[in-house]
């Protein structure tokens, strides 16, 4: 590959950059997903994809899968999954003073005071039927004076039972007010806060990059699978699943009806080079801006970890690698949660502040993943002649640790000393 053409050492260009903006910004909390599937990842899909490609929709949940060989279900397949999924807040009760309670979910309740948010309501009067809400924020004191002494010194935190939406309710009845406007408990509130470049070179922040980003991956594979038409054995599918943060659930739907033979999940990762406060724990030196990452461990394949890496050095593609122990905490578990004999992967790309209004990540990561990926189901295209890879070749492609071969250290300077002629 040509150095001029690694998109990865190039700034991401603005239209690219705006549909992964769009794909983020879409309102899409958990269970609620269509608008990202449906109303973004759908047509920008069907806009490059040729005639004999398919897109699946389910009866049960909001996720799509792009599928390019639709008659050919006997084919080598190759799911990758991202998670189209928000984690988001929730409506628990209306107070007589016109404060909303709120759950906060998996967000750290201090990172939410203050921030703009969008809350999502039923029409009362015509059930299907969705309204929005904006301009409200969310709190939890009202103002530093309102604080004990322990919390105005950082000595006592927030907790969750505190967080309420501000919709500067006023006057009489305000319960009555808030009430009439439909809200009821299980609402779904999310941030309003659309990815915008960062300060740094090819960095960018917002909300949700977790997993809007999974979701962006997936759909740019299948713009360069169907711009190259490189693929003659491989079906590809492209999953951007729903009900992740709540236990990986709709990625599991998927893998039971498709029964792919490769599962690679696409998510945020940790940087944790970056994280403040952890240094004693000893993570694994993950970086933002230093490539994609390959989780290792839990019930990722070895082979297929492999032929990632080797396919990526190959093309000059930077990788992490990182560790998982019982579960990889992605859809990589998909297949294996299925009870599916799948080979699984986990990539992702690490990003700082997850699970906040202000994540942040570095576009070259992006890339990476794009690549590896492609570039790899290239490799498994032309594997065997030409024929493809098989389900064979995974079957015999676990490591036998029996056979390996020992190590023996021997000295530097030994090692640079030239062999004397016999």
């Amino acid at each position: 590959m040509n150095d001029q053409l690694k998109p990865w050492e190039q700034e991401m260009s603005d239209e690219r950059f705006s549909l992964m903006r769009d794909i983020l910004d879409a309102p899409s909390p958990i269970g609620l997903e269509a608008s990202m599937t449906r109303g973004v990842l759908e047509p920008y899909m069907r806009s490059y994809m040729p005639k004999s490609w398919k897109i699946h929709t389910f009866k049960g949940n909001a996720g799509i899968v792009l599928d390019t060989k639709p008659d050919d279900p006997d084919a080598f397949s190759v799911m990758v999954i991202g998670h189209a999924d928000k984690i988001r807040m929730q409506v628990r009760s209306i107070g007589d003073d016109g404060k909303i309670w709120v759950n906060s979910d998996s967000m750290l309740p201090t990172t939410l005071i203050g921030h703009k948010v969008k809350l999502f309501s039923e029409d009362p009067q015509e059930q299907g039927k969705w309204r929005i809400i904006k301009g409200g924020t969310i709190e939890a004191i009202g103002a530093i004076h309102f604080a004990d002494a322990k919390l105005r010194s950082g000595d006592d935190g927030i907790k969750t039972k505190m967080m309420y939406l501000e919709l500067q309710i006023h006057g009489k009845d305000k319960k009555g007010q808030i009430e009439a406007l439909g809200i009821r408990p299980g609402d779904p509130i999310i941030y309003d806060r659309p990815i915008e470049r960062g300060f740094s070179p090819n960095t960018f922040m917002g909300a949700y990059l977790d997993n809007g980003l999974g979701c962006f991956v997936t759909a740019e594979i299948g713009r360069l699978l169907a711009e190259s038409s490189t693929l003659s054995n491989i079906r590809y599918l492209g999953a951007m699943a729903s009900h992740e943060e709540i236990g990986r659930f709709g990625s599991r739907v998927m893998a039971e009806h498709f029964r792919p033979d490769v599962t690679i999940a696409v998510d945020v990762a940790h940087d944790f080079t970056a994280a403040p406060g952890i240094g004693d724990r000893r993570y694994e030196p993950l970086s933002m801006g230093e490539g994609y990452t390959l989780t290792h461990g839990a019930v990722t394949s070895a082979a297929l970890n492999s032929m990632l890496t080797k396919v990526s050095l190959e093309h000059g593609i930077p990788v992490q690698h990182e560790l998982a122990g019982r579960d990889t905490g992605t859809d990589a578990m998909a297949a294996v949660l299925a009870s599916i004999d799948s080979a699984s992967a986990s990539i992702g790309f690490p990003i700082r502040n997850m699970h906040t209004i202000s994540e942040t990540g570095h576009t070259a990561d992006v890339e990476t993943a794009i690549h590896a990926i492609y570039q790899t189901m290239v490799h498994m295209d032309g594997l065997n002649g030409g024929k493809g890879i098989t389900g064979d070749d995974l079957r015999d492609s676990h490591p036998r640790l029996d056979q390996s071969v020992a190590l023996e250290h021997r000295p530097a300077a030994e090692k640079d000393q030239p062999e004397e002629n016999g």
